[in-house]
């Protein structure tokens, strides 16, 4: 019998209030992959923090390779041979690949720097895990499948034998995430454990030899991948049957907004670009990341405005109100999902009844003589709180922070004020611009968020869907558009794509206009 690589033993952690972890035990084996699954706020984030040395458990224990891991020290943990690599790539693009491997593995009183002999491990451990790289790239020359395989060969070089994956494909093409794969089982073949983190259920079930589910802070299941399923799966994260979205049947309607030969000088820009956004009608982009798809989203918020070409919302021109009109579209019934909903979408530490009118706060129904009606806007934020089902304000209520709400949450907020409006006024969304909607969201929540976008368009909304989860697009587009390079492709019906088609176009491959259809 081997020594298990990792066990944890009665691990608890709380948060005031909030029992975050709540004696979980888990074991993971050597050269075996365990997914960790579980709602967002499960307690995934807490256990794996407290596992990297960054929070300090309350009770509990954890051994590596058989030996005591001290607690609250991250030095520790990579010394012990712990290495994540995380969701949001933590690499300096103006340096070489070789330049963030050696960042960190040198210390700062050396008087010279042995980059000889840090390339020829580079190399060595690239040939070893089958990770081909360019030592000398730049990083802001390199595909995101290559910038995250720069990641995972950070943590080779400094001895990682348990790697910590947190959404390893979330900004992959299906080429890239199959390549991903194809090394995850040559790093399980040389011994290496992995704790894979994912709301992908398909991939789970690919991937990983065992599975364990969070709920509430508390391990509640662990089985073997190979006789699970994803309904299963689902069911045990949210503690009930899960059902995908529905829409009703209904025909596009009148042109909402539209944009011709629109050009954005900003970097990554849009050139040229044609787009019709039709009523009742869900029109999907996907495309890899930094192709253009965050400046067309900023573009239709109203945060930047055009170059060159026309941009025209219910048959209105609004070039000429390009630079400022954030508001004015706001008022014209565009409702904003941003991508980054910590950086963009809500304001932190302002309580989450100010975050719900942060877009509405200057309507008659909520100021009067730039005055707040308080009481009028509390009950607005109440209102969204109950129909979108926020939870964890437990202690505060409304006047709970907003930061302190799990993504799951923070993103019922944000589609909730986007949705509702001024409901005085009787203001129906015209248009949604969805950027990422359900990022890092679990499958009950983001089958909540699609059924709120869904029953939008079939009130008359047109609905724009920016999104790299392919999955996501096939559920709810009724149209699919990709974006390479700033350059955005004919928007064809669904049924026109195939998975492999997409992922060529998204790649910028010259036979996706082949492969696009079925």
């Amino acid at each position: 019998m081997t020594v298990p690589a990792l066990q944890l033993r009665g691990i608890s952690k709380r948060f005031g209030a909030l029992l975050a972890n709540d004696g979980i035990s888990l074991t993971l084996e050597q050269g075996q992959v365990l997914a960790l699954l579980g709602e967002n706020g499960a307690g995934k984030s807490t256990l794996v923090s407290i596992l990297f040395g960054h929070y300090l458990a309350d009770a509990g224990e954890i051994t590596v390779f058989g030996q005591p891991l001290p607690p609250g020290a991250p030095k520790a943990a990579l010394a012990a041979g712990i290495g994540m690599v995380h969701q949001h790539f933590t690499l300096a693009e103006r340096l070489t690949v070789l330049d963030n491997v050696m960042l960190g593995l040198e210390p700062l009183w050396q008087p010279f720097s042995r980059r000889d002999a840090q390339r020829a491990r580079l190399l060595e451990t690239a040939q070893r895990f089958g990770l081909q790289v360019e030592p000398d790239a730049l990083i802001a020359d390199l595909s995101v499948g290559e910038r995250q395989r720069v990641e995972i060969l950070k943590a080779l070089v400094r001895g990682a034998r348990i790697l910590i994956l947190d959404e390893p494909t979330a900004v992959l093409t299906p080429q890239e995430s199959a390549a991903l794969f194809a090394s995850l089982k040559a790093l399980v073949a040389t011994g290496l454990s992995i704790i894979f983190i994912s709301h992908k259920l398909d991939e789970v079930l690919a991937v990983s030899d065992r599975i364990a589910v969070l709920r509430g802070g508390r391990l509640i299941a662990e089985l073997d991948a190979a006789g699970a399923s994803k309904a299963d799966l689902a069911e045990a994260m949210v503690g009930r049957a899960v059902q995908p979205a529905q829409r009703a049947a209904c025909l596009p309607g009148a042109v909402v907004c539209r944009l011709r030969h629109a050009s954005v000088a900003a970097k990554p820009g849009l050139r040229s670009i044609d787009l019709e956004l039709r009523a009742g009608e869900v029109l999907a982009v996907a495309g890899v990341a930094g192709n253009g798809q965050h400046t067309l989203a900023d573009l239709l918020h109203g945060l930047v405005g055009l170059d060159s070409g026309e941009m025209q919302l219910l048959g209105q021109d609004l070039a000429p109100r390009s630079r400022d009109g954030l508001e004015f579209l706001i008022r014209s019934g565009v409702a904003r999902i941003p991508e980054d909903r910590h950086a963009a979408g809500v304001v932190g530490d302002l309580p989450l009844w100010e975050n719900a009118l942060l877009e509405q706060y200057r309507a008659p129904t909520f100021s009067r003589w730039g005055l707040l009606k308080r009481k009028r806007a509390r009950a607005h934020a109440q209102d969204i709180v109950q129909r979108f089902d926020v939870r964890g304000l437990e202690d505060r209520g409304l006047d709970t922070l907003t930061r302190s709400l799990s993504g799951g949450n923070m993103q019922k907020l944000i589609l909730g004020r986007a949705l509702t409006g001024d409901p005085e006024a009787g203001r129906r969304p015209r248009l949604i611009v969805a950027n990422q909607p359900t990022w890092g969201l679990d499958v009950g929540a983001v089958a909540y968020v699609h059924q709120q976008l869904l029953d939008a368009c079939a009130a008359g909304a047109a609905v724009l869907l920016i999104s790299e989860d392919l999955d996501e697009i096939f559920a709810i587009a009724d149209r699919i558009a990709v974006m390479h390079q700033g350059r955005l492709g004919v928007a064809r019906p669904r049924a026109d794509w195939t998975l492999a088609g997409i992922g060529l176009a998204m790649a910028g491959s010259g036979a996706a206009e082949a492969a696009h259809a079925a």
